[in-house]
């Protein structure tokens, strides 16, 4: 089979949310994927950060063959030999006192806002039904009703009311919006440390750490979306590091499977977590320890590879390089670790057309917001393989 004969079956069969690049992948190794036609492409985008260690770590191979001829799945029903390990090694990781099992990062955040509401009428003694949780203009947090509630995209939430209430919106990177929407009721802020989905957008200096000062002066929790800016991406394990801040809570996913499986968590206090009573909360699929195996490899291939602190060095070089090319089309680029926005102008004609170029050069990477091409390569990358894209980057920002 050709490519259109994958695309053509795609689209007969296959329900039409999401528009990829029309390439068919069916392999990949480290920052490497290759098409049904033979067709290598460096992968720039890492499954939204979930490949950090690069696609087919054989590490995490290894862990997940070897732990599915033992045992795949018991639900949380009874208890297996792997979630123990898992808790304790990510608790241990991260210096939170419990952590909570799922699979998607959208079920993390769906967790963190069970527990934050559940704290807030238990412990904080916010009134039945009136918990307020703040949220950021340009966030992305997942895709589910309560999530797309609060989502800045009118097409998220367009034909999917009625929607959430108890949520509330103001501009991210704002503290004196934050002060002036904390009440009574409000039981958290939710933030994501750098927005990814948003265009890899870094916030002022200070916001982060001014947000925990004022969530903790006003008794509100301080939730942090580390789904894709965690686990190494931003040059430190978690971007909150950058300014010495420790969320509340934090929800990971994504890079905690290395991309071979479909893990997600949320760590926090015994206070927070701890309101959860067997019956309150669960997933079937949830601390699987097909799932935990993996899970164990790949924070430990995070920290024997010391991906953060190449993120750190190899980003570093990579935004340098970038703001040396002379381009029409750029207006700027920002960013933090391996993960850049290029921010085109207006007239650029949207991001699309030069991620179809770069793709046809052989590297891929995703636009997003119309205007932003975004790039986010494994974090096994070598400098090689970057001025390897670099020089191919160069020549459609210059060119097309």
């Amino acid at each position: 089979m050709k490519t259109q004969d994958y695309i053509k079956m795609e689209d007969q069969y296959g329900a039409h949310n999401y528009k990829p690049l029309n390439c068919v992948l069916c392999k990949g190794q480290g920052v490497w994927v290759e098409d049904v036609e033979g067709n290598r492409y460096m992968d720039f985008l890492a499954s939204y950060s979930a490949v950090n260690q690069g696609h087919s770590h054989p590490r995490l191979v290894k862990a997940m063959k070897d732990q599915l001829d033992k045992l795949s799945l018991t639900s949380r029903a009874f208890r297996n030999d792997q979630l123990p390990f898992l808790a304790k090694e990510l608790c241990e990781l991260t210096g939170y006192e419990m952590m909570l099992p799922m699979n998607s990062g959208a079920e993390a955040v769906e967790t963190a806002l069970k527990a934050v509401r559940k704290w807030g009428y238990t412990i904080k003694g916010v009134e039945k039904d009136k918990a307020e949780i703040i949220a950021c203009d340009g966030n992305f947090h997942g895709r589910t009703i309560s999530i797309v509630t609060f989502s800045p995209e009118e097409q998220y939430k367009d034909g999917f009311g009625p929607l959430t209430p108890g949520f509330k919106m103001i501009p991210y990177g704002d503290i004196k919006a934050l002060e002036a929407a904390i009440t009574p009721n409000t039981v958290a802020f939710l933030v994501e440390p750098v927005q990814g989905e948003g265009g890899v957008i870094v916030p002022p200096a200070g916001y982060l750490k001014k947000s925990a000062e004022l969530c903790k002066k006003h008794n509100v929790l301080l939730v942090a979306d580390e789904i894709q800016s965690g686990l190494g991406r931003t040059g430190k394990m978690f971007a909150s590091e950058h300014e010495g801040v420790k969320p509340d809570v934090i929800t990971i996913g994504k890079a905690l499977s290395g991309g071979l499986y479909p893990v997600s968590a949320v760590v926090a206090s015994k206070e927070i977590l701890g309101v959860f009573k067997p019956g309150d909360h669960g997933s079937t699929y949830g601390g699987n320890p097909l799932a935990c195996a993996v899970a164990r490899e790949a924070l430990k291939v995070i920290v024997d590879e010391k991906l953060p602190e190449r993120a750190a060095e190899l980003g570093a070089y990579l935004m340098d390089r970038l703001k040396k090319i002379d381009s029409p089309h750029v207006d700027f680029y920002r960013g933090i670790g391996l993960w850049v926005g290029i921010v085109l102008k207006k007239d650029a004609g949207g991001a699309r057309r030069f991620c179809e170029a770069l793709m046809n050069k052989g590297m891929l990477c995703k636009e997003t917001h119309w205007n932003v091409i975004r790039l986010a390569p494994p974090l096994v990358i070598t400098k090689e393989e970057i001025d390897w894209a670099l020089e191919r980057i160069e020549q459609v920002l210059t060119e097309l």
